[in-house]
């Protein structure tokens, strides 16, 4: 397999850094950090790459709305650089406050329609959980379409989560049925049978439509809710001990699919 560059975007208050990269490796990718002032003052340095992420945790504090001010900062000075690379074939994966940042600047689910002055269009957001507190638990993940190259369509995931702000809503119906038909809900939350429609805590926020996850049109972007890295040993299974699969790692699923496609596609 040829050598993938994968690079894991830095700023004040993320904190899943370390352990996104630490799965990257694990799945064959060379990875750098870079901090997005860095990409801001110099965006030709992500020519060099063929994934960036957007992981988890708290970004700028999640002041406002969780995501929203460095979603601002896509917006306003990499929206175009953005777009150019996923246009060249290369993935964008958003994790936890990730994913909220790809929703908030337009880059996910980017079902087109009117855009504004970036030239981008948010049509889904996310906020907060129904249970109106931070939720900290593992659930299932259900795949909703075969287009998205980060998944393995038709298989049942076990993940961690741990957001105060996970609830994935549609701006209308008209969007809501678009997802739907056209294969952007990448992955629902679901029982262990992986049957979609269960109440609190399988859907553990009250994202519409059991949403977990969404890809974008060309099935390169993905964002998601739960958090892939931290399951990348069998040992982070919290029932570990009792697992028959001692290789059982759901979470690598993610990035050895991202790494294995990047590197065939290079």
């Amino acid at each position: 397999m040829k050598t993938v560059k994968a690079l894991v975007l830095r700023a004040a208050g993320i904190n899943c850094d370390k352990e996104t990269a630490y799965a990257l490796e694990v799945a064959g990718a060379q990875v750098d950090f870079m901090h997005i002032n860095q990409l801001i003052s110099d965006g030709s340095k992500l020519n060099d790459y063929k994934i960036i992420v957007f992981p988890g945790g708290f970004s700028y504090g999640d002041d406002v709305a969780a995501g929203k001010i460095l979603a601002n900062q896509v917006i306003h000075h990499l929206s175009n650089l953005l777009k150019k690379f996923i246009e060249d074939g290369k993935l964008v994966l958003g994790i936890c406050n990730g994913f909220q940042i790809l929703v908030k600047a337009g880059l996910l689910p980017a079902l087109g329609g009117n855009m504004n002055a970036s030239g981008l269009n948010q049509q889904v957001t996310i906020t907060n959980n129904n249970s109106g507190k931070f939720e900290d638990r593992w659930v299932y993940l259900t795949p909703g379409t075969d287009k998205c190259v980060f998944i393995n369509p038709g298989q049942v995931i076990y993940l961690p989560i741990a957001h105060g702000e996970g609830k994935v809503l549609a701006s209308d119906a008209s969007v809501l049925e678009k997802l739907k038909s056209d294969g952007h809900i990448a992955f629902r939350y679901c029982d262990a049978d992986g049957n979609t429609g269960c109440e609190f805590p399988i859907n553990p926020n009250g994202s519409t439509d059991d949403i977990a996850a969404l890809c974008d049109t060309t099935g390169r972007v993905l964002g998601l809710m739960p958090h892939p890295e931290r399951f990348v040993k069998f040992t982070q299974h919290p029932h570990w001990t009792r697992l028959e699969d001692k290789n059982r790692a759901d979470g690598m699923t993610i990035f050895n699919n991202a790494v294995r496609y990047a590197s065939d596609n290079l």
